[in-house]
């Protein structure tokens, strides 16, 4: 396997627009990378650029030690897989799998071995004799995915391959693709592997890191835990986590002689160690920033003084946990709550919260950067 390596990678198409600006990222040796961003944010131009479907009008694509920008896909030593499938219809499982391997001309009982080994691995031998509309959307893309492995290449290139399944099937096939990843890891194959998705679930569960993209920048790269808990700024924030960060303009005072957040008619007081790292930002506007779990029923923390009265407008209940939208000084905000640990939480009730403001961002309002980390 290899790593993957883009200097100052750009895309510029002929009427003008700058897709990718300026990209620079190293994926190391038999990493899971997932990019992930929303619709238009140039993920999959960028996974294309890698591939060689998409030609770069700036910087350069290292695989491996070898600078690919002349080469065609096929000598790049990699394998897609992409999101509608693209199985030939009139061939068998077994020979969509082998086709790739035909064209180079592997010797027959290679083919074969590759075949059926990769077949074992998806669980698909049974279905090596159908053909594609003899399936489900799930297994052709199990077939995808192992006409990909047989070719044993450098780098598996995912282009949002669960988008067309639905619900289930995505977490089903998402388990067995990661499970796949560490199997050929096992066997010493080290598998470097880049997968696209506009599903941040996908992302969080599936990568060793995560690149978020937003309008063809990278905004952070980093691993699951600390995208989610180090957010570098405010995009990052408010993008990773369902639901999503409580994201309000604010200002910072002094109230009381203690760093205060006044925030749409609230005055939270910040702790010593995070009013530390923010006290130059006093007398600004900032942008304050608290994720659902993080405002708690004041039932199930008695000891705190400072506790925020809200009214309640609409109550998601889940089982195991509950979605609670509030408004404040018509401000509104989303707490997620153990319904277990609370009670009388109900729609058009007033109820008291409190904010673990030890877990609270705070962002530059210009440049939008993390100032709290």
């Amino acid at each position: 396997m290899a790593e993957v390596v883009l200097k100052k990678v750009e895309k510029v198409y002929p009427n003008g627009f700058k897709a990718v600006h300026g990209i620079d990222l190293h994926i190391k040796d038999g990493e899971f990378m997932v990019f992930v961003g929303p619709s238009g944010c140039a993920k999959s131009t960028t996974l294309r650029m890698v591939a060689g479907l998409e030609e770069i009008t700036g910087g350069e694509i290292w695989i491996g030690d070898k600078c690919v920008n002349e080469l065609p896909p096929k000598d790049r030593g990699i394998a897609m897989v992409f999101q509608n499938y693209a199985l030939y219809p009139h061939m068998t499982v077994y020979d969509n799998m082998a086709f790739g391997l035909k064209l180079q001309k592997t010797p027959k009982d290679e083919i074969d071995r590759r075949v059926r080994d990769a077949a074992e691995k998806l669980e698909i031998t049974d279905l090596l004799d159908r053909k594609p509309k003899e399936m489900s959307g799930g297994q052709r893309q199990r077939v995808a995915v192992g006409r990909a492995i047989v070719r044993d290449p450098d780098v598996f290139l995912f282009d949002e391959p669960l988008s067309n399944l639905d619900a289930k099937l995505r977490v089903s096939m998402r388990v067995r693709i990661s499970q796949l990843h560490q199997q050929l890891k096992k066997e010493g194959k080290n598998p470097t592997t880049i997968y696209v998705t506009h599903d941040q679930v996908e992302a969080m569960t599936m990568g060793d890191r995560i690149c978020v993209l937003n309008y063809g920048k990278i905004m952070q790269v980093d691993t699951p835990i600390n995208l989610y808990a180090k957010p570098a700024n405010k995009f990052v924030a408010g993008f990773i986590g369902a639901p999503a960060m409580n994201i309000h303009e604010a200002e910072l005072i002094m109230d009381k002689d203690k760093i205060a957040v006044k925030v749409a008619g609230l005055v939270l007081h910040l702790p010593e160690a995070k009013a530390q790292k923010v006290k130059r930002y006093v007398g600004k506007k900032v942008w304050f920033g608290i994720r659902p779990e993080h405002i708690k029923s004041s039932e199930t923390n008695p000891n705190k003084e400072e506790y925020v009265t809200g009214k309640i407008t609409v109550v998601e209940q889940l089982g195991n946990e509950e979605f609670v939208y509030f408004h404040v000084s018509g401000t509104e905000y989303i707490s997620r709550l153990d319904p277990m640990k609370v009670q009388g939480v109900a729609r058009e009730k007033k109820y008291d919260f409190w904010f673990d403001l030890d877990k609270c961002h705070l962002f530059d309002f210009e440049s939008e950067e993390n100032i709290s980390l």
